[in-house]
């Protein structure tokens, strides 16, 4: 029965995935309709985190920031969609990366490489990337409940020179490919909300303390790896530009929790620049008021 309902479900997608851009879009708007107006979904979150790291806008402002962030967020729903059939020269030609070169300086240095990224603009397709690297492209992610829906999005980042890996598995699968001398980047989106446990670290995040995801700075230090941020700017409806900048290429020699603080400090100048990109549907700032129970000793 699961099986039946995923080849539904995936003949749906595929149809809605050989849409036109233009088609697509017009689609968008309508979901926009129902999403936002109809069903209201994660409003009440998406208000209370604007109002929470915004407290100096106006609620109008808040309000425009708002209505933005739902056509954005409709666009992106469809264009994960048209991930699954998007051929590479369309996906080229849509998701732009400015200066590679800093990357192939960085595939030069002989080291694996971590490209942390935020949950701002289309971070989907960043798949793109393993078109233009000379090392093998990694995605870490939470494997999906659903074996059917996890092969295929396996199967969709595969057609692009990436491979992903579970969380779970993260350091062990790392620490394999180094032993093959095979150079790696590895994609971390590292601003999601770790589960709640003794001794996490906590760090200001649009000025309000939160605990923070380690686990790209920990396994660098482990295993000696540089760092890259990956910033992500939507140019127009369906088109992105992504720029590669420094966190640290020595990575022995940082203070503990200055990688870190470099990512977040870098995902703050693009939520204040533009604050619709962000993915403000994330309950980022749930566990804000239990910093004394939690925070690292």
């Amino acid at each position: 029965m699961k099986y039946l309902l995923f080849i539904v479900i995936y003949a749906l997608l595929w149809c809605i995935s050989k849409l036109p851009f233009k088609v697509l879009y017009l689609l968008s708007n309508v979901f926009y309709f129902l999403i936002y107006k109809v069903v209201k979904y994660r409003v009440r979150t998406v208000r209370y985190n604007l109002e929470l790291t915004f407290p100096h806008l106006s609620v109008t402002e808040r309000k425009a920031i708002e209505r933005r962030f739902y056509i954005h967020l409709c666009d992106l729903f469809l264009e994960m969609i048209k991930t699954i059939t998007i051929s590479p020269k369309e996906l080229d030609k849509r998701f732009v990366f400015k200066n590679v070169e800093l990357m192939k300086a960085y595939e030069q240095k002989q080291k694996s490489i971590i490209l942390m990224l935020p949950h701002y603009g289309n971070w989907e397709w960043v798949i793109g990337l393993g078109q233009h690297l000379q090392f093998k492209g990694f995605g870490i992610y939470k494997a999906l409940k659903n074996k059917h829906f996890d092969k295929l999005f396996r199967d969709i980042r595969s057609r692009f020179n990436a491979e992903l890996i579970d969380t779970h598995h993260t350091t062990g699968a790392i620490r394999e490919n180094q032993a093959k001398g095979l150079y790696g980047t590895y994609l971390f989106l590292s601003d999601q909300t770790p589960l709640l446990r003794e001794k996490l670290h906590w760090e200001p995040f649009m000025g309000i303390d939160v605990p923070i995801h380690m686990g790209a700075e920990v396994l660098a230090r482990k295993l000696n790896m540089n760092i890259l941020y990956l910033k992500v700017d939507k140019v127009k409806r369906g088109h992105y530009e992504a720029t590669f900048s420094e966190i640290t290429d020595d990575i022995k020699n940082e203070p503990k929790y200055k990688p870190t603080r470099i990512f977040l400090d870098k995902i703050e100048e693009q939520i204040k620049t533009k604050p619709e990109y962000y993915f403000w549907t994330h309950k980022r700032w749930k566990h804000k008021d239990q910093k004394d129970q939690f925070e690292t000793k």
